[in-house]
């Protein structure tokens, strides 16, 4: 009997699920709506912002912004093709090593596990400042102009190391890795046939982060990168963005060049650039969707 008052307590009535499915269908038209502008946005001419501020449905559609933004293909794709291969070899490594330390941090019987856990909490709060960074990446290292400094600064995150570590304690049982060792199995063996499956929940959601992180990072580019080639698609759009505003801020220079300011992108060509950066990550987003939930709230208590 109490097993099944408790269920019917449990369960949601037709008001309450009627306001909750409202609720989250006014929070999902929130977060749609301003994409969809965004959008529209990107395909309006210049004159029509201009003139009429910002519309679902333009008085003139252009494209002269995406042609201004794709003058250059060749550097554009070639950007794109650097913010990819940067994004996936990051994100594997990334929740590979993340996962290597979260994992022994997650066993009671870890050899100084009190030391290796204050050095995670340790350099969640406090870091070195760009500039030791930068000193280190260029000086001590010698990976400035390189890859490796896009890929290096974002390979291990603190925080996500404790959201791994936290799902490993709460959802694997002790007693799978006892008959796994009493079977002959090795840690790298338990780790790769028994942690990985039964933890795909949180490494997907990790992966998400990651893949965001990579995908968005035009910072490192900036303190790092002097070859034009070797430039991530975000800091491409960025000096993309500040040519057009050098451009306007010098407007007496311009006018003896006889061009036209207001058919010269500006506006338009920042919803453009948000719309070709976000597309990959739009698209990636439907595969770790179905772990997201589960992993981050598993994980998310700091044990």
């Amino acid at each position: 009997m109490s097993k099944l008052t408790a269920r019917r307590e449990n369960v949601v009535g037709p008001t309450a699920n009627f306001l909750i499915h409202t609720l989250f269908t006014v929070v999902s038209i929130a977060c749609v709506v301003p994409l969809l502008l965004v959008i529209v946005i990107s395909f309006t001419s210049e004159t029509s912002i201009v003139k009429n501020g910002y519309l679902f449905w333009p008085e003139q559609w252009s494209l002269k912004s995406y042609d201004f933004l794709f003058k250059d293909a060749s550097t554009v794709f070639r950007a794109y093709g650097v913010s990819i291969g940067l994004t996936l070899v990051g994100t594997l490594i990334n929740i590979l090593i993340m996962g290597l330390y979260a994992y022994p941090l997650s066993r009671r019987d870890l050899p100084y596990r009190p030391i290796f856990s204050f050095l995670l909490v340790f350099v969640l709060l406090f870091n070195g400042g760009t500039v030791t960074k930068y000193i280190v990446y260029t000086r001590i290292l010698h990976i400035g102009d390189s890859y490796m400094a896009l890929l290096l600064p974002l390979l291990m995150l603190p925080f996500y190391v404790i959201v791994m570590r936290t799902f490993f304690q709460t959802t694997i049982h002790p007693a799978i890795l006892e008959s796994a060792k009493i079977d002959g199995a090795g840690e790298f063996r338990i780790f790769a046939r028994i942690i990985i499956p039964l933890s795909l929940p949180v490494f997907a959601t990790v992966a998400l982060f990651s893949t965001l992180n990579y995908w968005n990072d035009w910072f490192n580019a900036l303190l790092f990168i002097n070859d034009a080639n070797k430039l991530p698609l975000q800091y491409l759009m960025i000096k993309v963005m500040n040519d057009v505003q050098f451009i306007k801020d010098r407007m007496d220079q311009v006018a003896l060049m006889n061009l036209n300011l207001s058919e010269l992108p500006s506006e338009t060509l920042r919803m453009a650039m948000v719309v070709v950066g976000i597309g990959p990550i739009v698209l990636s987003y439907p595969f770790f969707q179905r772990f997201f939930i589960k992993g981050l709230t598993v994980g998310s208590v700091k044990g």
